[in-house]
């Protein structure tokens, strides 16, 4: 049966006798990065410098055999044994041509076989002339003489590379010592081994610098990497102050680019980190205001209602007056919690897409008449409209847009104080349809600025403010807007605020009983 790894799957490194089948590849992937490069570049300049050098000596060996090779074929040439032209021969037997001929090398060593058939054999040292051993001369006299030139091993004096040669009836073998060219080819082979050796030591101090100090940047990022994976990211607010050093993080190498593409990740991961925690904070901020908002209606709620029924009991006398007044009041508080639920549900709804219903909207119609609803809601403000002759028409809800514009317009009454004079304007601003609503009161607070849109932020955050409301009108205005493809904004200073209300602008319908124009 294949030994099967924890979580399922083929183990298929194991060995059925009961060991790994790839203990090099596990040793391998535990050594460092470093470790690895220098092993892998030495490896490779070592097999690099060993094959030259085998090269090397083998290519040298053969030039120098070769030289012995003419070496052998010149001498014999000279040799003494015949007159020439004639063929007459000079010496019987192989020392008389060695003695008759001067400037022989020592080692050199010659066969003759004359036309009686006589074989004789003698070698040239530096003892003088002497034939050879029966085993030498049967070592040497078993050589083919039609063979190419080879190689051969005599017993007591080495090996010898041995050159037939012929002339007329008489043939034969001659040959000097290798001794010489071996000794040569040990020589640069120790030679290339020192130096090649010295060469992979200086080659390893070298690389382990230059890798050491190549990797060091990938190894500040990893230490980075390592301490913000330590840290409790789950809950709670977290600051990630961890960064790889700005001269690590530069674009100048591709350790640089890691290093820089890291910082980014960890600012986004940090502003998400601050994101998530400001959201927390205001979500146990709402939590904590909607449950205050919904308890004192549903506290009225029940208050109310044992009342009526304690009276109903007992037969209170008035309980009819009674009765109805609690319900007045029982209703309200329903209706204020039911518009909490409603706004929540609304945004939800947009968040999915969905709960907008497209038509035609004449932008300045609409705002003629939320400017009329605000006018008679804050008779204590002044209420100015500056909108053209022309209509201004766009695609959407009627709705929710007028929803938007009435609660940009209540946000004005209630945190202004008496005799602000808010202005509503409605223009075409290069192909879009811009509403806004200034007022010249004191102006949002800047800490505020920011997170005025946010869902349930208030400008008022004390449990009992005068202003009301759960923090989500202008979260639901902007997401209105945002469901609609424009956008929602404020610019606020003292003595200024301006919403502005931004959308893509469409050709108005043509009048009744007008013709539409002919290109």
């Amino acid at each position: 049966m294949t030994p099967t790894a924890p979580d399922g799957d083929a183990t298929v490194d194991a060995d059925p006798r009961g060991g790994d089948r790839r203990p090099l590849h596990g040793l391998w992937r535990r050594w460092s990065l470093q470790t690895r490069l220098m092993l892998t570049v030495v490896s490779i300049v070592a097999l690099t410098l060993v094959a030259s050098a085998v090269g090397l000596s083998t290519t040298i060996g053969t030039v120098l055999i070769g030289t012995v090779e003419s070496n052998v074929r010149t001498l014999t040439v000279g040799l003494q044994l015949f007159d020439n032209n004639s063929y007459v021969l000079r010496a019987r037997t192989a020392d008389e041509a060695i003695l008759g001929t001067g400037g022989l090398p020592h080692g050199y060593t010659l066969l003759v076989q004359s036309p009686t058939g006589q074989t004789t054999a003698a070698t040239y040292d530096e003892d003088g002339i002497r034939g050879l051993s029966p085993r030498q001369f049967s070592q040497l006299a078993s050589v083919d003489p039609n063979m190419a030139p080879t190689t051969v091993e005599l017993p007591g004096l080495g090996a010898y590379r041995v050159v037939s040669f012929s002339a007329g009836d008489v043939s034969g073998l001659a040959g000097l010592p290798l001794a010489e060219v071996d000794s040569t080819v040990a020589r640069l082979v120790t030679t290339i081994t020192v130096v090649t050796t010295g060469g992979l030591l200086l080659l390893s101090a070298a690389i382990a610098v230059v890798i050491q100090r190549s990797l060091r940047p990938l190894r500040v990022v990893a230490d980075t990497a390592s301490r913000v994976a330590a840290l409790p990211l789950a809950q709670g607010a977290v600051s990630i102050t961890e960064r790889v050093p700005a001269e690590e993080a530069d674009d100048h190498d591709e350790i640089g680019r890691v290093g820089a593409a890291l910082n980014t990740l960890l600012d986004h991961v940090d502003s998400s980190l601050v994101a998530r925690q400001r959201n927390e904070e205001r979500m146990r901020a709402f939590v904590a205001d909607a449950s205050h908002e919904l308890r004192t209606p549903l506290a009225s709620i029940r208050g109310y209602s044992e009342l009526s029924l304690r009276a109903m009991r007992q037969g209170v006398p008035g309980v009819e007056e009674t009765t109805t007044s609690a319900l007045e009041r029982i209703q309200a508080q329903s209706l204020r919690m039911t518009r909490l639920v409603e706004d929540l549900l609304l945004l939800a709804r947009l968040d999915e897409g969905q709960e907008l219903v497209y038509g035609t909207i004449d932008l300045t119609a609409l705002a003629v008449d939320c400017v009329a609803d605000a006018r008679a809601a804050g008779q204590d403000h002044e209420w100015r409209l500056e909108v053209g002759d022309e209509p201004v028409v766009v695609a959407g809800d009627a709705t929710r847009i007028a929803q938007v514009v009435a609660n940009l317009l209540a946000n004005a009454r209630v945190h202004t104080p008496a005799g602000t004079t808010v202005t509503t304007s409605v223009r075409l601003d290069d192909g879009n349809a811009v509403l806004t609503v200034h007022d010249d009161g004191p102006g949002i607070d800047p800490a505020l600025a920011d997170e005025i849109f946010e869902r349930f932020s208030r400008a008022d955050r004390s449990r009992a403010r005068q202003t009301g409301g759960t923090g989500l009108g202008l979260s639901i205005a902007r997401a209105i807007v945002a469901a609609h493809g424009g956008s929602l904004t404020v610019h606020s200073e003292p003595g200024s605020t301006t919403f502005e209300l931004r959308l893509t602008a469409r050709p108005a319908d043509p009048a009744p009983g007008t013709e539409p124009a002919v290109p």
